[in-house]
């Protein structure tokens, strides 16, 4: 379970050298041979799926809505959450979809507990939240019936094999249910960097096991979601107007600049994911090699038939206002959207709705935050919340509603 990990994560980012060239991640992990991808040939249709570079900011500029501390309805918690992004103005939304949803979303009433990834999308909360008008769902997920970085120790052919069918059968439940709406889902992992490890400690060098497991789970999942979509465009022979993408993710670039044995370097140039996802806590809060690391990003990870060389995405990006500031927090996050649009990042995804890392839960005060946030936990929009509004909606047009209060 992933609640309160910022702090974890970006203490250990400091304390490991990784806003600085100095991380003291060893050196020595050699790289596995390339595991056989499909093989598939590439269809015309992948292309015509994917998103234009130039698609407006409420199709790019995203919002988490993960695990938030507090809450102020008693509906469902995962759709109050999308109600404030889409009156943000995004279109483009990121959650949680995994077993756990109970726990992730616990406020309201409970998700009922999902025998696997097609019945969570069953559920009533996901096709509610399925049904609104947002553009590209983001959805962080895992197979069910085994830990999620099981393949830490090795990766057997039957695990491989259930992997394939597990994504196979969602990517063809999303793309048979939502044919025609012009939506796009996307199925990604968690922070690359910090799975591979056993520990948040940046300095443990990968074992070649663990990277040679995360190759083949990451092209696992892929040649599922590849096998659902030959199979739905065998049938449907113009595009279904609905798009299921697999994406990868790394969040410790820094090190891998220098060198370093890294999910970029070590395990990325022997995949074949569609899209490929930068949590981007180490470079985009100081921001001064927030560009380089996208380059570097793009140099190790393979283009794909739908997207190209600009396959990339930023999954999260975000700042702790309550311990760097107000003045500093907008102008990391301003510097961070413009620098990403201007690369041709097809996505970037603010960290978060509501802030997961309080003392208390309900949180009502919020001094017992860090200031991942949007809206407090007291319902003030904070200053993030109108600094990417500002860009959502830059003639102020169509102002939301007053914000929630307790």
């Amino acid at each position: 379970m992933r609640l309160k990990l910022h702090a974890i994560l970006l203490t250990a980012l400091f304390t490991a050298g990784a806003w600085s060239l100095s991380g003291n991640v060893r050196a020595g992990a050699a790289d596995p041979p390339k595991p056989s991808a499909s093989g598939a040939p590439s269809r015309a249709w992948e292309k015509a799926m994917a998103p234009t570079l130039n698609a407006h900011m409420p199709d790019v500029l995203g919002v988490a809505h993960v695990a938030g501390d507090y809450h102020f309805t008693e509906g469902d918690f995962l759709n109050e959450g999308a109600d404030e992004i889409l009156r943000l103005g995004s279109r483009v939304i990121k959650v949680w979809f995994m077993k756990a949803a109970r726990t992730n979303y616990p406020f309201g009433p409970p998700i009922p507990e999902p025998r696997s990834l097609v019945d969570l999308a069953r559920s009533a909360s996901f096709r509610r939240l399925f049904a609104k008008p947002f553009t590209t769902f983001i959805l962080e997920t895992y197979s069910f019936g085994r830990p999620d970085h099981y393949w830490r120790n090795g990766v057997t052919s039957e695990e491989a094999a259930d992997e394939r069918r597990q994504f196979r059968e969602l990517a063809t439940y999303l793309l048979k249910t939502y044919a025609g709406t012009g939506k796009t889902f996307i199925l990604q992992p968690w922070e690359g960097d910090w799975a591979i490890r056993p520990s948040f400690d940046a300095s443990v060098t990968p074992t070649p096991e663990a990277i040679r497991g995360m190759i083949e789970w990451l092209n696992a999942r892929q040649d599922g979601v590849e096998e659902a979509r030959r199979a739905f465009h065998a049938i449907h022979a113009k595009p279904g107007k609905v798009a299921v993408w697999h994406a990868a993710e790394v969040n410790l670039l820094l090190p891998a600049m220098a060198g370093k044995p890294s999910v970029t370097n070590n395990v990325l140039p022997h995949t074949h994911c569609d899209l490929y996802s930068y949590s981007a806590y180490d470079t985009s809060i100081a921001g001064d090699r927030f560009v380089e690391a996208l380059n570097y990003l793009a140099s190790k990870a393979p283009d794909s038939a739908a997207f190209g060389a600009k396959n990339l995405y930023v999954g999260e990006f975000g700042v702790p206002e309550r311990e760097f500031g107000e003045e500093t927090t907008v102008k990391s996050l301003r510097r961070t959207i413009e620098d990403g649009r201007k690369w041709g990042l097809r996505y970037l995804v603010h960290w978060q709705l509501y802030d997961n890392e309080c003392k208390e839960t309900p949180a009502t005060h919020e001094e017992s935050c860090r200031g991942f946030w949007l809206i407090t936990p007291t319902g003030r929009r904070s200053a993030q919340y109108d600094l990417l509004q500002s860009f959502l909606r830059p003639k102020r047009e169509e102002m939301a509603p007053n914000p929630p209060t307790k």
